[in-house]
């Protein structure tokens, strides 16, 4: 299968280089291309997208109200957006998997990263790099950040407790980073049978993918941030 990846930035130059590596790729074409996020969202209803490589900051409508824009539409529940970043670590970053992507990745990333991360994307994973980054994630998500305060752990307590015991040991093991086939040698199970808990736990929670699983994990209190 083809993934349909959409390309957004205000900047021609960027895109017009990450359309030639792309489209190098026998598994990946470049779908659209678009210099702000209401275009981005347009392209993505229009041209079927299952990527989308979002720069976070924009003229007009930035990454971020694109993204929520595109996870708040029934008809683009398929698609995944990688917000792309300058720098790898700021409030933004945060901001975009609350808002609704699937990971993020910095514009100085290898192209081998790059291509990797629509994969992962693609694939429904959630995409936390570099690794080094996920406690700085998960203490923001904790501990709220400028653009508002922590959501009430409470509001998460109905749909976590329809959540069977292995549904909850194997989102804990997710929120943690830890791949299926990682979650299965730990708990002595299939990858076949991790998969679906993971959908499973992701139906019952409301969940576009395994980003936002790690969001409500850490948002719900079910796991803290281990602080080095």
């Amino acid at each position: 299968m083809t993934i349909r990846v959409l390309l957004a930035d205000d900047q021609t130059l960027l895109r017009s280089a990450f359309r030639v590596l792309v489209d190098s790729e026998p598994d990946m074409e470049v779908v659209g291309e678009a210099a702000d996020g209401a275009e981005a969202v347009a392209l993505a209803r229009s041209e079927k997208a299952d990527v989308v490589l979002m720069d976070i900051r924009m003229p007009g409508t930035d990454g971020l109200a694109a993204t929520r824009m595109i996870s708040a539409d029934p008809e683009l529940d398929g698609v995944r957006v990688v917000m792309l970043t300058t720098f790898e670590v700021d409030e933004y970053v945060v901001q975009s998997l609350r808002a609704g992507a699937s990971g993020f990745l910095g514009k100085g990333a290898e192209p081998e990263e790059l291509l990797n991360a629509i994969r992962i994307a693609a694939a429904g994973e959630a995409l936390l790099s570099p690794v080094a980054t996920k406690g700085l994630i998960a203490t923001f998500l904790a501990q709220g950040d400028s653009a508002g305060e922590r959501p009430d752990s409470a509001a998460y307590s109905q749909r976590l407790a329809a959540l069977t015991v292995r549904e909850r040991e194997v989102l804990v093991l997710v929120a943690g980073g830890h791949s299926n086939d990682e979650i299965a040698e730990r708990l002595v199970v299939s990858p076949l049978t991790v998969k679906t808990h993971v959908n499973r736990a992701m139906a019952k929670l409301g969940a576009r993918d395994r980003a936002q699983l790690v969001v409500i994990a850490y948002e719900s209190g079910l796991v803290r941030p281990r602080v080095e």
